[in-house]
């Protein structure tokens, strides 16, 4: 048997982690000496509250390695193989907390793998491995999906200011101040594990159209397209966008998932994009 394990930035609600029983690692968030570990104790609802009355923008920091070891080391007494899905590390320390971890159980067959993305795809990739462990498996041929997946996925997105991505370093500060003197407002991807600028638009709404233009235009049926809609404080533009996704491509069942404070620190509110694999 293989046990998957995920942490917060996947974005996956807690009433399927539990239902699933996917062991949930916790990122952490720093409000100047005060830290705080994004689970449902510290949710995304609590975290925006503190945001918004924070005159100083949270840090984020990856999982502590100990977070790991009761999972390994019931994987070490059991004898099962362990997964680790884990967020870019071009964006996280995360692969790296848990490698650190690993070491500390010599004997446990324990894969740390480095998706190069984030939010819902990282969903995605967490309940494709979790399906294959119920299903029986092997680690290997988890592994080599995950493998196989990670490389075509696709995520695009829309933030409502670029402040957040400049004062966390993920894109200059010129950049921001360029984009919000000409009221740009830019689509931007994760490619190759890292935020980047896609296309420029005038307006939200043009933004917005054009994302499902894309999601149209590279859509490709089958099981392993796995569209996803990510957001936060914007759950009825993302059901707007659900429909018109569902009028242009054949998907019955498109998830939202909501954006973890962990990313949101470095997104912001009212952030909302799309996810899926070609």
């Amino acid at each position: 048997m293989v046990k998957i394990i995920a942490d917060t930035t996947c974005g996956l609600p807690h009433e399927i982690i539990k239902e699933r029983g996917i062991p949930f690692i916790p990122q952490v968030v720093m409000f100047g000496e005060e830290s705080f570990h994004d689970d449902g104790e510290f949710d995304t609802a609590r975290f925006l509250e503190k945001l918004k009355a924070s005159k100083e923008l949270p840090k984020t920091a990856a999982p502590e390695p100990p977070l790991y070891y009761p999972f390994f080391e019931e994987a070490k007494r059991s004898g099962e193989s362990v997964i680790v899905v884990a967020p870019t590390s071009k964006a996280s320390g995360t692969v790296r907390s848990a490698q650190t971890a690993a070491l500390e159980f010599p004997g446990v067959d324990i894969r740390v793998v480095d998706t190069l993305t984030i939010s819902c795809n990282l969903a995605s990739l967490v309940l494709v491995a979790n399906d294959m462990a119920k299903a029986g498996k092997s680690a290997d041929e988890i592994v080599a999906k995950l493998n196989d997946l990670i490389p075509r996925g696709q995520i695009y997105f829309l933030v409502d200011t670029l402040e957040y991505l400049a004062r966390g370093g993920r894109i200059g500060g010129a950049k921001r101040l360029l984009a919000e003197l000409l009221e740009i407002k830019p689509i931007l991807q994760i490619k190759d594990g890292q935020v980047e600028s896609f296309e420029q638009h005038r307006t939200k709404k043009r933004a917005l159209a054009r994302l499902v233009d894309v999601v149209a235009e590279q859509y490709q049926s089958g099981e392993d397209f796995h569209l996803c809609v990510l957001q936060v404080e914007a759950e009825k533009e993302a059901e707007v966008l659900v429909e018109e996704l569902k009028s242009r491509v054949n998907v019955q069942t498109i998830p939202i998932y909501q954006l973890p404070p962990a990313i949101v620190v470095h997104a912001g509110p009212k952030a909302m994009g799309v996810g899926f694999f070609v």
